[in-house]
């Protein structure tokens, strides 16, 4: 999988996902567990705030990675496409396809050993939008989802996760239910009510 060397990078943002499970999606939790349908289908949308691979600058940079993996997601043969913002640089979407392949270390190597087939990478008009409780996302013609939190006790208050241990998230995760359409002719799902969350990411790697 290390088939890049790994530079010192490091990258903070927006992470949310929504996958065709039941809330809480059982592989989030640990992917030895059994995810709720047959196969766990979603996306993972990634808006990078701050950061830098190398000397590249990554602030504002958008990236999806769209998954179908087996019910039991450890086993691996998992399926998965990243989808770069067409408004990044050259360089920009160089480094965010090494990060998300898992070519540059860090969490998304950890996911990576997973991956039996990795779809290849696409660039295209990615559009994000982030509200206190509401979370969007957009491509044209291939992604169409928003996620909702849930509503707690105190309504002013999120539903979280604290101290979850997650590869990708941020150790405080918020519990949201979401509606998602996507097909890019090899994975494809429709959501409608089903598992959804979202944190704020810190990822690094220090060179090697």
């Amino acid at each position: 999988m290390n088939n890049v060397a790994f530079i010192g990078w490091w990258a903070k943002g927006l992470l949310f996902e929504n996958c065709n499970c039941q809330l809480v999606c059982p592989g989030h939790v640990h992917f030895s567990n059994n995810c709720t349908e047959e196969r766990c289908i979603g996306y993972w949308a990634i808006r990078f705030d701050e950061g830098s691979y190398g000397d590249v600058d990554l602030a504002g940079v958008k990236a999806v990675v769209a998954y179908d993996t087996p019910q039991h997601m450890i086993s691996g043969s998992w399926t998965e496409a990243v989808i770069i913002d067409d408004a990044a640089s050259s360089g920009q979407q160089a480094a965010v396809d090494d990060i998300l392949a898992g070519r540059a270390g860090g969490p998304w190597e950890v996911l990576g050993r997973f991956v039996e087939r990795r779809l290849p990478t696409r660039t295209l008009p990615i559009e994000i939008t982030d509200e206190a409780a509401v979370k969007r996302i957009a491509i044209e013609g291939l992604l169409s989802s928003s996620i909702e939190n849930i509503r707690g006790w105190d309504r002013d208050q999120p539903v979280t996760f604290q101290n979850m241990f997650n590869q990708v998230h941020g150790s405080t995760q918020v519990l949201a239910q979401g509606d998602a359409t996507y097909d890019d002719g090899e994975i494809a799902v429709k959501n409608e009510g089903t598992h959804a969350l979202h944190s704020r990411f810190d990822w690094s790697v220090s060179p090697e």
